[in-house]
């Protein structure tokens, strides 16, 4: 019996941490994968934010991974002539976390102003990156978009964590190709 306890909080301690989500799939009508195959990847730029130093490491780490998902479905990366394109989007917020304060235990011990009072406030207790990628799968002789997806997380900042993330998301996001 404690075996199967310590399986069950062990496979709790794997999958219930994480933190990267599929909000969205969609395909064109008569859409098969198994029609194409070759793939490469349109060209990543970035704009807006100032460019984390880590953007290039980043990005790697997630068309290493989408390549890996389309390989393991029997396409071949063509740098020159590809059936298919792949484009990444990719958007990142900052959020902060925050907690309520509480009277019990947030209150000063000792009052000694006759007129105090207190009131609960919100208190910043860490930062975050969010982010959202989405995967465009593109017919360059169509030029027309046959399939998306689109998953989401919480941004690690440890690269190790960051390629377990994009892994197990992209994983999860290309199942539902």
């Amino acid at each position: 019996m404690k075996t199967v306890f310590s399986i069950c909080l062990c496979l709790m301690g794997l999958f219930g941490c994480r933190t990267t989500r599929v909000t969205n799939t969609q395909a064109a009508a008569n859409f098969a994968l198994t029609n194409y195959k070759t793939f490469n990847f349109y060209e990543i730029t970035a704009n807006g934010e100032p460019v984390d130093p880590q953007y290039n490491n980043r990005i790697t780490i997630l068309k290493n991974a989408i390549q890996e998902q389309l390989t393991q479905k029997g396409l071949t990366l063509n740098q020159t002539n590809p059936d298919i394109l792949v484009n990444i989007g990719i958007v990142t917020t900052e959020k902060v976390q925050t907690r309520q304060t509480d009277f019990r235990t947030d209150a000063p011990r000792y009052i000694g102003q006759y007129r105090y009072s207190w009131k609960s406030q919100q208190v910043e207790v860490g930062r975050y990156r969010e982010g959202t990628v989405s995967v465009h799968l593109v017919d360059p002789t169509k030029n027309e978009l046959v399939w998306q997806g689109v998953m989401e997380g919480i941004i690690p900042k440890k690269d190790a964590a960051l390629q377990r993330e994009v892994n197990a998301g992209v994983i999860e996001l290309f199942n539902k190709l």
